[in-house]
C-alpha cells in the first residue's frame, strides 16, 4: 500500500470574500492511496482557521503509518483536513476492491440528487443585488456577511432574488450586539437559518435568548464530541468533511446529532467535485446542503458532478466511490 500527496489549485469564476478575507482560486490537496492495482482518491481544503497550511496537513498525511486502514486512521489522525482526504480516499479504494458502491458498503439507501445552495460572496450591497439577480434562479441563495453594516446587503440580496430562499453565514464575524439588532431583520426579509453568528468561544449568549430564527454550528461543531457543547445554543449542525476528518466520522455525527435532536446541514469548503462527492452521500435527507464548491469553480475534475434543476447528483463511479 502507497499514499502520496500533491497540491492542486482550482482557479474561482470570481473572487470569493467572507468576513476573513478573499481568494480567487482553491488551493486543496489530494490524496491516493494504491494498493496493487487499485487506486483510490480523496481531496482535502486545509482551513486557516483551523491552523491548518498545505503545508502542515500535508506533513500530516505523509507521517500516516502504512499500511492502514479506515479504523487504524481514526486513531492515527485527529478530525480534520489531513484525515479527510485519506479517509475518503481509503473508502474509494474499498469500493474498488469490492466492485461495490461506498453508499452500499456503508449501508445507506441508494442516494440521489439534492437541492443545494448557492453562496453569494460578501461584497457591496450593489454587486450583492447584482450577483442574486443573476442566481435568482436557484432555489435557496446562501449570504456571506459577518460585517457590522451587513442591514444593506441583506435588503439588496432580498431584492435581486425576491422569490428564493434564503440561508445567512456570517462566519463568526457579528457580536451579540450587532446579532441581536439583526435578527428581527433577518425574519422580516424571509432568512430561513443563520449560520455561526458568534465567535465559537465567545457564544454563550446564544442560549439565554429565544431563537425563533434557527442558528446552525458551523466553527462550533467539528465531530461528535462537540455536541454536548453545543444544547442549548444551536438548533442546527452544520457538517463539514474537513471539519469531521472524513465520511467515516461525517456519518456518525449525522446520526448522533439527529438523536441528540439537532438539525443537519451539509456543507464544504471551496474545492473541486472530488471534495463533494462523499459529502452528498451525508446529505441524503439533510435539513440544508451547501454542496455549491464546484459551481463557484472555473475548472473542476475531469469527471465532475452533475448539477442541474435536481440539484447535485451522486458522484459516478469514475469521480469517487
Amino acid at each position: 500500500m502507497r499514499l502520496s500527496v500533491e497540491r492542486s489549485v482550482f482557479r474561482l469564476a470570481e473572487a470569493f470574500k467572507i468576513s476573513r478575507g478573499s481568494r480567487d482560486e482553491a488551493q486543496v490537496l489530494t490524496v491516493r492511496v494504491a494498493d496493487g492495482g487499485l487506486e483510490g482518491w480523496g481531496e482535502c481544503v486545509p482551513y486557516a482557521r483551523y491552523g491548518e497550511t498545505l503545508e502542515s496537513v500535508s506533513a500530516q498525511i505523509e507521517g500516516v503509518p502504512m499500511p492502514l486502514d479506515r479504523a487504524a486512521l481514526q486513531r492515527a489522525l485527529s478530525a480534520g483536513a489531513a484525515r479527510n482526504a485519506v479517509d475518503c480516499a481509503l473508502w474509494d479504494l474499498e469500493a474498488k476492491r469490492a466492485g461495490r458502491r461506498v453508499w452500499q458498503l456503508a449501508g445507506l439507501e441508494p442516494p440521489g440528487p439534492v437541492v443545494t445552495a448557492f453562496t453569494l460572496s460578501l461584497d457591496t450591497p450593489d454587486r450583492m443585488r447584482a450577483a442574486a439577480a443573476r442566481q435568482a434562479h436557484r432555489p435557496l441563495l446562501k449570504i456571506k456577511l459577518g460585517t457590522p453594516d451587513d442591514m444593506p446587503r441583506l435588503e439588496a440580496v432580498r431584492a435581486g432574488a425576491p422569490a428564493a430562499r434564503l440561508i445567512v453565514d456570517a462566519n463568526e464575524g457579528w457580536t451579540a450586539e450587532v446579532y441581536a439588532d439583526l435578527a428581527p431583520h433577518l425574519m422580516r426579509l424571509g432568512v430561513e437559518l443563520v449560520e455561526q453568528p458568534l465567535p465559537a468561544d465567545d457564544d454563550a449568549m446564544l442560549a439565554e435568548i429565544a431563537r425563533p430564527l434557527p442558528v446552525c454550528a458551523d466553527e462550533s461543531c467539528h465531530d461528535r464530541a462537540s455536541l454536548p457543547g453545543l444544547a442549548g445554543k444551536y438548533d442546527v449542525v452544520n457538517i463539514k468533511l474537513d471539519k469531521t476528518g472524513g465520511l467515516t466520522e461525517a456519518l456518525a455525527l449525522r446520526d448522533a446529532a439527529r438523536a441528540a435532536g439537532f438539525g443537519v446541514m451539509v456543507g464544504c469548503m471551496v474545492g473541486s467535485s472530488l471534495a463533494m462527492a462523499p459529502a452528498v452521500l451525508v446529505a441524503q435527507g439533510a435539513d440544508i446542503v451547501d454542496l455549491d464548491g464546484p459551481l463557484l469553480l472555473a475548472e473542476d475534475r475531469a469527471v465532475p458532478l452533475r448539477f442541474d434543476g435536481a440539484g447535485v447528483h451522486p458522484p459516478e463511479a469514475a469521480l469517487w466511490g
